[in-house]
């Protein structure tokens, strides 16, 4: 395998630190972009002195001139408690960063790959959602800063491809979880756990019957590398995710079960437009990249139980 020059923006957040690491871990060199709103310097100081890994911050919605072979663009804040806490820079940040990306790429002739989100069929009326499905999305609503602008993005994707020839990637992620995820970002895994580790009441919004799929952290790593690492014409969407479903409550459940926690459930209102089902079609990806998740929930949410309960301990003011 060649060597490359890689840029990676939103490398210092969760899914972009493990990617860094992994494509250094293969021999490449690293270009880390990130202006850390969400990302976290503790995710990647393991990495500053590696000779391979160079560290720029920037905001992606403003130009940047490197060099690279390829570019992952992940940059924009995920988490709904994240993303609605400054909606319009959400909208930039997917617009304006996708633009910016993609002219660098064009000028560089390099492949870039977009990390796109389930979030694209928003409250989707298909189960499970295939990429050939449009999607249901409030265009309105308060989640639209996000489903919206990874749409738009998109879009720019392939307006792209198709007008400039563009060799774009795109992939749809789905619920992931594991270490490194930020403890405030208001994601089920990340809430339940630390509930549970400090023996608080575990908070489910609406029945908990809905569902979601999650998908372990190094599963969601190798399906993006392996769709970087895709011919010229295999352009996606592709789903990226682990079909197996579980309801809130079951993860609810499993939590407590696997940290020994004696939290109780506790019932919220549901959040405005929050989806009742979330389960990818992953037959492209199975196709086109050989690939499927091979960690199970239990032994996934066991490494990220083990993460949390460490960061609690070291610094429990970050969790707070």
């Amino acid at each position: 395998m060649s060597k490359r020059r890689i840029l990676i923006t939103g490398g210092g957040g969760f899914l972009g630190s493990h990617l860094c690491e992994r494509l250094l871990n293969d021999g490449h060199e690293v270009i880390c972009v990130d202006n850390f709103y969400t990302g976290d310097k503790r995710n990647i100081y393991h990495l500053l002195n590696n000779p391979r890994f160079e560290l720029i911050r920037h905001d992606v919605t403003f130009p940047l001139y490197v060099e690279c072979d390829e570019i992952y663009n992940l940059a924009c804040p995920a988490s709904p408690i994240h993303y609605q806490r400054d909606p319009v820079q959400t909208v930039k940040t997917c617009v304006h960063g996708a633009i910016n990306m993609l002219g660098l790429a064009k000028r560089l002739n390099a492949k870039i790959l977009q990390a796109s989100t389930s979030e694209v069929y928003g409250d989707p009326c298909v189960h499970p959602q295939v990429e050939e499905y449009w999607g249901n999305v409030n265009p309105i609503g308060v989640r639209s800063c996000y489903d919206e602008g990874k749409r738009c993005a998109e879009t720019l994707f392939f307006c792209y491809a198709r007008q400039r020839a563009l060799p774009v990637k795109v992939v749809r992620i789905f619920n992931t979880y594991g270490p490194r995820m930020h403890p405030n970002d208001g994601r089920v895994v990340s809430n339940f756990i630390l509930q549970a580790l400090q023996n608080k009441d575990i908070t489910i919004y609406g029945d908990g019957e809905q569902t979601r799929s999650f998908c372990y952290r190094d599963d969601l790593i190798e399906a993006m590398i392996r769709m970087m690492d895709t011919p010229p014409e295999v352009t996606g969407p592709v789903n990226i995710g682990n079909p197996g479903e579980f309801t809130i409550r079951e993860l609810a459940e499993l939590t407590i079960e696997l940290t020994g926690s004696k939290s109780k459930l506790v019932s919220l209102p549901l959040p405005s437009d929050d989806p009742k089902q979330r389960k990818p079609d992953i037959s492209k990806a199975r196709k086109l990249l050989n690939w499927e998740p091979v960690t199970t929930l239990r032994d996934g949410l066991a490494k990220t139980i083990e993460y949390f309960d460490r960061l609690l301990r070291e610094d429990p003011d970050f969790c707070r």
